[in-house]
């Protein structure tokens, strides 16, 4: 029942000792799953690429053309929520099974259709969003699942080598792309993605997490998830700096991306060989970045490594914007790949260490959701901008952006959980009750009346300031603290929730880190506090 810092002292993102990048593929079930979905997004980058290309083929009008990326992001952002209320609630592994086989029958109706030339601008736009969907219902599972692969204190190398991955991929995937376009025809990376996507589900087929505990209370309702969810994020102070923060990053960084089909069209001259080129140099520098990403944040925080790679991002589309030679490409592609992975590691991190396992799902979701979100509003803004000022100006506008974003955003500190232990701590004592209860009844309404001396009202209050965020991120949807007008040393703190069934969830969700705020409030108190549990009446009707 307490916030998950002291309240003598605000957390502060400790420095961690450098683990080696290679520690997460001593886990054998990380190892394979990390094989299979390389694989698959080899595919996956050789199909997004080619429909990039492929638009510019169908029209070459620079919003059309940013659509793409519209498409592919919009799904994330629209979705990604309810799809962590459901990876926290349903099998998580069952779940991914499901979505990657949907996504791989999705990719190869596509391919029959390209192949027969029956795509234009919007089947193209349609089918791209249809993938996008099981995209983002599967992200936030993606996400949630990888603290089952390794322990704790390999998370953070974990969550880069997925990173690593994803930019080999895109490193081999477009380039390769590009090549088999000239050579077999557009059609040739749609069939390849819609088989490479097997090799995830062939991974999810063959891990086996193991016989859950059984739930001792039902699963959450969807809908009641999903509320849960935004009250936990909108009350937890470190989850809301990293949106922040991404949503100020990934804006302005989208319009690279929006834009590099042209950028290797019409202002390089080139074609979808050099595009694939330009996509994979973005991959290789992503790799190399990678690989020294944990030294690097040891040694001057997360807030500077995210500082620093929005400045090369910045770099990176004022080369974009003056790049006429494919030299010029490449150098600004490098570069744009190295900071995009110090970036998004850095960020995605920041979400983890954040959340506790009850709500992982939910949380990263709203991470994916600004995440996406920020890239599909700008990448319909700078295709917009594109069409009207020219692609060069575009990349200036946005570079000027992302500077501007750093001093904007830099109150906002990343990775402050990093030192919280989110463990339940299972401290509470289960209610007392004099009659059966229905889990569905409620609402509910508890009450805590404490008895405090005046010399510490002061220190009392600010305490239970902090303590009205943990009841609300644990599920309260309502919470107050009065003060007896008869006896000025005690006060009566309340919080409501939804049904009985959610307060013996609240039971579960209270971590150590809460734990150490509720211990340290009783140094207030005269004796222990008395905590009382009402519920509304069932209501009988009569015969």
């Amino acid at each position: 029942m307490v916030d998950s810092e002291r309240p003598d002292r605000e957390p502060s993102a400790r420095p961690l000792r450098a683990i080696s990048p290679w520690s997460p593929f001593h886990h054998l079930v990380f190892a394979v799953i990390w094989t299979a979905t390389l694989v698959a997004n080899i595919g996956t980058w050789m199909y997004s690429g080619a429909s990039a290309w492929l638009m510019t083929s169908l029209n070459a009008d620079p919003l059309v053309v940013s659509l793409v990326q519209v498409a592919t992001s919009l799904p994330l952002f629209l979705f990604a929520v309810p799809a962590g209320a459901l990876a926290d609630i349903v099998d998580k592994r069952r779940f991914l099974i499901l979505g990657e086989s949907a996504t791989t029958l999705l990719g190869f109706v596509l391919a029959v259709l390209v192949a027969l030339k029956l795509v234009g601008p919007s089947v193209l736009l349609l089918f791209t969003f249809l993938v996008g969907v099981w995209m983002a219902l599967t992200a936030p599972a993606w996400q949630a699942i990888v603290p089952q692969l390794v322990p704790r204190n390999v998370l953070g190398p974990a969550i880069a080598a997925n990173s690593v991955g994803v930019n080999i991929s895109r490193a081999i995937g477009p380039a390769l792309g590009g090549a088999l376009i000239a050579t077999l025809g557009i059609a040739s990376p749609f069939w390849v993605n819609a088989a490479s996507n097997l090799a995830t589900v062939g991974a999810l087929l063959w891990w086996r997490t193991g016989r859950p505990e059984a739930p001792r209370l039902p699963a959450e309702r969807f809908t009641s998830a999903i509320r849960t969810g935004f009250r936990f994020a909108h009350h937890n102070p470190h989850l809301h700096a990293t949106l922040l923060r991404a949503g100020a990053f990934f804006v302005f960084a989208s319009a690279y991306w929006a834009l590099l089909p042209l950028v290797a069209r019409n202002q390089i001259s080139g074609g979808p060989e050099l595009y694939g080129l330009l996509l994979g140099a973005i991959g290789l520098g992503a790799v190399i970045g990678a690989f020294g990403l944990v030294r690097v944040k040891a040694a001057v925080g997360p807030n500077a490594v995210v500082a620093g790679g929005t400045a090369g991002t910045a770099l990176a589309m004022v080369l974009f914007g003056l790049a006429t030679t494919p030299i010029t490409g490449f150098a600004a592609s490098m570069i744009a790949g190295g900071s995009w992975i110090a970036v998004l590691a850095t960020l995605n991190v920041s979400a983890q260490v954040a959340l506790p396992d009850w709500v992982r799902g939910r949380g990263l979701a709203l991470f994916v959701s600004v995440f996406y979100g920020a890239t599909t509003l700008g990448s319909a803004v700078w295709g917009e901008i594109a069409r009207t000022s020219g692609l060069s100006t575009t990349h200036f506008i946005a570079a000027l952006g992302a500077l501007v974003s750093i001093p904007a955003t830099w109150r906002w500190k990343l990775q402050t959980g990093a030192g919280l232990d989110l463990a339940p701590s299972m401290h509470w004592p289960a209610p007392i009750i004099s009659q059966p209860i229905e889990g569905d009844q409620g609402p509910v309404l508890v009450s805590v009346e404490y008895r405090v001396k005046p010399q510490h009202r002061r220190a009392f209050l600010s305490a239970l300031e902090r303590l009205a965020n943990e009841r609300r991120r644990d599920g309260a949807y309502a919470w107050g603290l009065f003060e007896d007008t008869a006896d000025g040393e005690v006060y009566l703190e309340t919080f409501l929730l939804e049904s009985w069934f959610e307060h013996l969830r609240q039971h579960e969700r209270v971590t150590n880190a809460d734990r150490v705020l509720q211990d340290s409030i009783r140094q207030f108190l005269e004796g222990p506090p008395t905590v009382r549990h009402l519920v509304t009446p069932k209501q009988h009707s009569s015969v």
